[in-house]
């Protein structure tokens, strides 16, 4: 198989796919033209890394399209002197492009071998900033700690407010709610400690977190 000009690849996915999803903030544009996230995809998908889809990872799970990522990052508005909690490392390119944009990143994930995977691709970039932990954080995480973002890689059936209680004043927490086929990608920003705003961003789909709560319905 002859490998792509991946660079060419990424400047292709920067223009023709997040720029039109109306990505304009220049340091997560920056970031997405400079990190490698074909350094970040199964060997075997290595020339769809800047395909737009979802790409299949172990265990089941899935890789973010580029755009939505894309999405993701610039509606968390992230600064230089901030921290985020991510939940759901996966292969830990969107823990690599966090820890481009803010002071600290958090991520958790259920399962050990993410963590070892994103341990090795954020080393071979000289990324120093993330915090890898193995976790179930479907329900929360952080016992106490407060984060200025709080980044939800999977979606919630059901939304509960044990992230929300996690934010600063003043954070955002990007989460995508609902049931396939659309769910809804929600911006939320804790303004008083018992008051959060709530902005909703576009309609998309992908895979549940792992032992996310839904409720059982019965039908008579």
């Amino acid at each position: 198989m002859v490998e792509l000009n991946f660079a060419q690849a990424r400047f292709n996915m920067v223009e023709q796919q997040v720029r039109p999803w109306e990505v304009l903030d220049e340091r997560v544009l920056e970031v997405l033209e400079s990190l490698p996230r074909e350094a970040f995809v199964p060997k075997h998908y290595r020339n769809l890394a800047y395909a737009d889809l979802q790409l299949p990872l172990p265990y089941g799970e899935v890789m973010m399209e580029p755009r939505l990522e894309a999405r993701l990052l610039q509606a968390l508005t992230p600064h230089p002197d901030e921290s985020v909690l991510e939940i759901g490392t996966g292969t830990g390119f969107l823990s690599a492009c966090l820890a481009q944009l803010v002071s600290q990143v958090t991520s958790v994930d259920i399962q050990p071998e993410f963590c070892k995977l994103a341990a090795a691709q954020l080393s071979a970039q000289a990324i120093r900033n993330v915090r890898l932990e193995v976790g179930d954080a479907a329900r929360g995480w952080g016992g106490g700690q407060r984060y200025d973002m709080i980044a939800v890689t999977g979606s919630l059936p059901e939304l509960h407010e044990n992230y929300h209680r996690s934010l600063s004043i003043g954070g955002r927490l990007f989460v995508i709610v609902g049931e396939r086929p659309i769910m809804e990608a929600l911006l939320i920003t804790r303004v008083g400690e018992d008051q959060w705003a709530t902005e909703s961003l576009l309609d998309t789909s992908i895979r549940p977190l792992r032992n996310a709560r839904r409720t059982v319905r019965f039908e008579l």
